[in-house]
């Protein structure tokens, strides 16, 4: 009997979910101690109700391997924007229709508008068939830096990639000096940093535009979390030059207000490359991260956007720290956390996993509570099974593949 196909390990991939798919593409993984990104040339289905995975191939024009990328869906097309590849940090922008049996990718080009410039480890979030970007780390020409409390230098850049901190960076670096183009991108003078800007995208008239902001706007940031409920996007922690916070602010998708949400409980530490996840009309979960003296983190906290207070969660997998992993919601405002790692990934670690961790948020209702109890006791209930209703025993068959022993390590609840 043939093993089932399994997404390999990795960490700071794109991942969306449909309500019946979680889609995940590329990231990196480490290999005899050097980093290398994961192909291009795929994309991976995690099937919500069995727990199976299916890797598809696709077509097109297929953007570059890399990771840090912003991915979410919108009308059933996944768009990814950002992102690092072999030459540095990217603007490219592209789309894959997931109906499209063919997963044929295309360079998503602006009748109008301009790109934001090149960046990674940003987020995002859908309204109204509009994509908003914010924050993350890249590079701008000096002309471009027009406003300094938008976008923070980050004045150790040129010693950090000379001495190659990043296996990802150290590529771009051998890159350009092997064209020239290093010096010319010093005589240009280019600069690394932080940013807090706000990008729309309008997918149906594919266009961009820099919408003025009011209100106190966060400190630029990247590897930071972010979520949306209706018609507000929330911003968690992320790093600001050497220091990882928790604050959250709110910003209005409408009125393109900002305003900083001040807890009123204890917050968790202060961390970067965690998740944030809406798991209801008033809360969110934050899962993981890096914390402020570089420790993986594994402590999962419910925001109540009513009382405005953190919760932490009791949860089974408090023995599994994850950190630049993906967190998309499930059924039933399961959240599915996959891939990230262990370890302190800077390090050049071989902590990166790919099992599928599922964090119960909300109680089941009973429908899910009898499927899941027949399924996780199918030999019980074999005759009964045959004989329920076709759509309803298609269900439970699905959900009798998720539990079955040897799926354990792959999705764990």
């Amino acid at each position: 009997m043939s093993e089932e196909p399994v997404a390999r390990e990795r960490s700071g991939h794109t991942a969306a979910a449909d309500g019946q798919f979680l889609y995940v593409w590329g990231g990196y993984v480490s290999v005899a101690d050097h980093e290398v990104f994961l192909p291009n040339d795929e994309l991976w289905l995690y099937d919500l109700e069995n727990g199976l995975w299916e890797r598809r191939d696709v077509c097109g024009t297929v953007p570059p391997a890399m990771s840090g990328t912003c991915g979410c869906i919108v009308n059933e097309e996944l768009y990814i924007f950002g992102g690092c590849c072999d030459d540095g940090q990217t603007n490219e922008h592209y789309s894959v229709n997931l109906q499209d049996e063919r997963f044929s990718w295309r360079r998503v080009t602006p009748r109008s508008g301009s790109l934001p410039s090149p960046r990674d480890k940003l987020s995002c979030w859908v309204h109204e068939g509009r994509i908003i970007y914010f924050g993350g780390y890249g590079h701008k020409l000096l002309s471009e830096i027009t406003d300094p409390k938008s976008f923070i230098v980050d004045e150790a850049s040129w010693v950090v990639y000379v001495h190659y901190k990043s296996p990802h960076i150290h590529r771009a670096i051998q890159n350009r000096f092997r064209s020239g183009s290093l010096f010319s991108c010093q005589a240009e003078d280019i600069f690394w940093g932080w940013n807090n800007e706000v990008h729309e995208f309008d997918t149906e008239r594919s266009s961009w535009t820099e919408p003025q902001t009011f209100g106190r706007a966060p400190a630029p940031r990247a590897a930071h979390a972010s979520a949306s409920i209706g018609s507000k996007g929330y911003v968690c922690g992320g790093r600001i030059r050497e220091t990882r916070t928790s604050d959250m602010f709110c910003l209005d998708l409408n009125s393109w207000t900002w305003s900083e949400i001040v807890s009123s409980t204890a917050a968790p530490l202060g961390r970067s490359w965690h998740t944030l996840t809406a798991v209801s009309d008033t809360s969110l979960f934050l899962f993981g991260g890096l914390s402020v003296d570089c420790r993986p983190m594994s402590d999962g906290w419910i925001f109540n956007l009513e009382t405005k207070g953190w919760t932490e969660m009791e949860h089974q997998n408090k023995d599994k720290p994850r950190l630049w992993h993906s967190a998309c919601q499930g059924r039933d405002s399961d959240v599915i956390v996959f891939g990230g790692s262990h370890d302190y990934i800077l390090l050049v670690d071989k902590g990166h996993c790919n099992d599928a961790l599922v964090f119960q948020t909300q109680p089941y209702p009973l429908m899910r509570l009898c499927q899941d109890f027949i399924a996780s006791h199918a030999s019980m209930f074999q005759s009964q099974i045959l004989c329920l209703p076709p759509k309803l025993r298609n269900a439970v068959q699905k959900r009798t593949i998720f539990f079955r022993p040897s799926r354990k390590s792959q999705n764990v609840e």
